[in-house]
């Protein structure tokens, strides 16, 4: 019976019980403490960014309400100037051009030289025609003396004529002398009166051609120096000059060429007196206003340079409404599209000199829309004075009217010598 027991106890060593299941590992645990974790890193970094955004949106609602409302801002800006076509006001061959693109040139200086052969030949024969008339005028004035001492002589030839007829008519009844001598004197008599007549109403024809004038205003002498005023200014505009300061753009002209009148040849940019047209949307011109303070930046020069301005002027349209090809908005299908309108705004002229533009160049432009107490864009005043004006053609006439008034002294002069001499 022991053997048995030793047998089970063998039994019991070697099939031992099934062991207790171990407790579960905490790997799920630390699993649930590192999302926990994760979830609350996540929170914060969302928390942080939040009041991040709301500072930066509180920010730039300061800066809105401080600064930002009263600035209108566009970069549709563009510097602008007036090109100024050269023409001929007389046609003629091209014989010297002396200016070239991108050189400066100095108003009144000549740009090109045509031929003035033909010129000059008419200017020499309106100048011989106003001598002549010259002339021809003072023998109407000396006229009038030589006339007048032609009306004193036929009174007295027909004073003489009467005393004549008044003795042979006393002597008549004495039978001194006949009655055919009678009939002469009173012929003599008739003759002389009718003399005297003529002579009177030549004196007032004559009178009629020269009273309340002199020589130089007589209306034949103004003729005369009317053509020579015309044939002068036709050799002058054979020389062209420059209309203002500025440089050379755009030249087309070539030597020998033969050009009309009104034929473009070259153009001029005067560099000093740019402006700026800023483009900017419909909804952003309502607070704008004349004599509003702006500040522009130049691509060329970068931020480093500074301008300052001011609003001038609203454009009549917008730029879609004097395109070459205007939209069509009334067939087919339509699309909103924000429109822009040109804003003119002037420079200051000093820093204009300092830092010299060209037109086309690109600008930022931000308009002080706060100052509202300019007149409104729509309302600006009418102009008193010329725009652009140019004084250089006039030189031209007073030349003519100096050349004019040379050769009517100098026939005079002619005139008064030879009287002298005589």
């Amino acid at each position: 019976m022991t053997a048995p027991a030793q047998d089970n106890n063998q039994t019991t060593q070697a099939n031992p019980a099934p062991a207790t299941p171990a407790p579960a590992s905490n790997g799920s645990g630390n699993e649930n403490g590192n999302g926990n974790g994760s979830n609350g890193k996540r929170k914060g970094i969302l928390i942080k960014v939040t009041i991040v955004l709301v500072i930066l949106g509180l920010a730039y609602l300061v800066y809105w309400e401080l600064v930002g409302k009263k600035y209108e801002h566009t970069d549709d800006a563009y510097a602008a100037g007036n090109v100024v076509q050269v023409t001929p006001q007389v046609g003629g061959t091209v014989l010297a051009i002396h200016a070239d693109d991108t050189e400066m040139v100095q108003a009144g200086q000549p740009l090109v030289d045509l031929d003035r052969a033909d010129s000059k030949v008419a200017l020499d024969q309106a100048d011989a025609q106003l001598a002549q008339t010259v002339r021809e005028v003072r023998v109407l004035f000396a006229n009038n003396g030589s006339l007048a001492a032609n009306v004193s002589q036929r009174s007295s030839d027909v004073e003489r004529a009467k005393s004549d007829l008044a003795r042979r008519q006393q002597l008549l009844s004495t039978g001194a002398v006949s009655t055919e001598e009678v009939d002469h004197a009173k012929t003599a008599l008739q003759s002389a009166e009718s003399a005297l007549l003529a002579t009177k109403e030549q004196l007032a024809s004559n009178r009629v051609l020269t009273d309340h004038t002199s020589v130089e205003q007589h209306p034949n002498v103004q003729r005369a120096a009317a053509r020579v005023r015309e044939a002068y200014l036709a050799y002058a505009r054979t020389s062209l000059p420059a209309p203002m300061t500025g440089y050379i753009a755009r030249r087309s002209v070539q030597l020998g060429q033969r050009v009309a009148a009104g034929t473009p040849l070259l153009s001029i940019v005067p560099l000093n007196a740019l402006w700026i047209d800023a483009n900017f949307k419909e909804v952003q011109l309502m607070h704008m206003r004349i004599g509003q303070d702006v500040t522009l930046e130049s691509d060329l020069y970068g931020s480093d340079v500074e301008y300052h301005g001011k609003v001038a002027g609203l454009s009549a349209g917008t730029g879609s409404a004097f395109a070459l090809l205007p939209a069509q908005n009334a067939s087919g299908n339509w699309i909103k599209v924000v429109q822009r309108v040109p804003v003119r705004i002037s420079l200051d002229p000093k820093e204009l000199a300092a830092h010299p533009l060209r037109v086309g160049l690109s600008m930022q432009v931000k308009v002080n829309i706060s100052q509202e107490q300019g007149q409104p864009l729509t309302a600006a005043p009418a102009r008193t004075t010329p725009a652009y004006k140019t004084e250089v053609f006039d030189q031209t006439g007073k030349e003519a009217d100096k050349h004019i008034g040379q050769i009517v002294t100098d026939n005079l002069a002619a005139a008064t010598s030879g009287a002298s001499h005589q």
